[in-house]
């Protein structure tokens, strides 16, 4: 996917999305967000697949939905492909064959160049933000790292050091509260491409789906994000885990959200060759195994943990991350 903006933009930004937040913490996960280290146990939620056909390589199509009126926590994994060791040339470029974006909203930021500036640093990790000149969304969520409050970003990396350089691992979008992230990348394959897309909190449509956020608020030392939400409330993602295998945040809730769902998976199928996602699998109350199904194909379930991702090589953003999420919980016991 691209960046939801009609001004050109820098390849680096315009680029299938590399770029998201990164840490290298292991500490103990709160039980209100873990069910259990190393399982898939948990509560299970309704799944439910919102997905269209599309021929436009750069619209987010897949929308998998996920509704509980008790989850207060769950876990998201980015894992590179199974084929990651097999891929011979990664493709980033933007595909915009039968793409008509003329009819997307546009809201002037007030810059007539894109800019961009870090607005957090230290040796491990660093926080670099962008404002373009127009974007699809008004620009009224706010960030702040501590006494520091930037408005009007459009867009916000995560970077963490590696050998010889940096590496995004985590990139936010405050004003429409999409979220994207990926592993570090495995030894000669640096960088790999980002993918899918999250939505973390109350999600509304209009025009397409978003989570409107007031602010988000960053704790380098802890290393997580508090949102507060314009429909009320508030969540926490925490950067639990992050090496070349895999990258995984622990969202917590701060009460559950009900009447719309609480999370989604945005990303996009053209072909079987030509994708973001392509299967899904999930493991449903009481099954003996997973199931899993094209991600067209697929109608819904009640699962306690969802896979999405590819089997088969895509030249469309060829070493993007399957995202898997799990671990729902409810309120922590007393």
């Amino acid at each position: 996917m691209v960046l939801h903006t009609a001004s050109p933009m820098p390849l680096s930004i315009a680029r299938p999305l590399p770029l998201l937040l990164t840490v290298i913490l292991m500490s103990t996960p709160p039980a209100a967000t873990i069910a259990r280290a190393g399982s898939h146990d948990g509560l299970a939620v309704s799944v439910t697949n919102g997905s269209e056909p599309v021929l436009c390589a750069e619209k987010d199509n897949i929308s998998i939905e996920f509704n509980s009126t008790e989850v207060r926590g769950f876990r998201i994994e980015a894992a590179h492909p199974a084929y990651i060791t097999s891929i011979q040339r990664d493709s980033f470029e933007a595909d915009w064959t039968d793409c008509d974006m003329s009819g997307d909203p546009v809201h002037h930021s007030g810059v007539a160049v894109t800019t961009r500036k870090t607005i957090y640093e230290e040796p491990d990790i660093w926080l670099v933000g962008w404002t373009m000149p127009t974007f699809w969304r008004p620009s009224t969520a706010t960030v702040r790292i501590g006494d520091r409050v930037e408005k009007g970003l459009h867009m916000v990396q995560v970077w963490v050091i590696r050998p010889m350089g940096g590496e995004e691992v985590l990139v936010f979008y405050p004003q429409d509260g999409y979220w994207r992230m990926r592993p570090r990348a495995p030894a000669g394959l640096a960088p790999t491409a980002f993918g899918s897309s999250l939505l973390i909190g109350p999600i509304e449509v209009d025009g397409r789906p978003l989570v409107r956020i007031k602010e988000i608020a960053f704790e380098p030392k802890a290393r997580t994000f508090t949102l507060h939400y314009e429909l009320g409330g508030s969540a926490t993602l925490r950067m639990a885990h992050l090496d070349e295998h895999r990258h995984m945040l622990e969202a917590t809730f701060d009460k559950p959200i009900t009447g719309r769902p609480f999370a989604s998976l945005r990303s996009m199928y053209v072909t079987e060759f030509n994708n973001d996602v392509s299967r899904i699998a999930v493991r449903e109350t009481g099954a003996k195994g997973w199931r899993e199904s094209p991600i067209l194909d697929f109608k819904s379930a009640t699962a306690s943990a969802i896979w999405m991702g590819r089997t088969a090589i895509s030249r469309h953003n060829t070493s993007s991350p399957d995202i898997v999420l799990n671990g729902f919980a409810g309120a922590p016991r007393p």
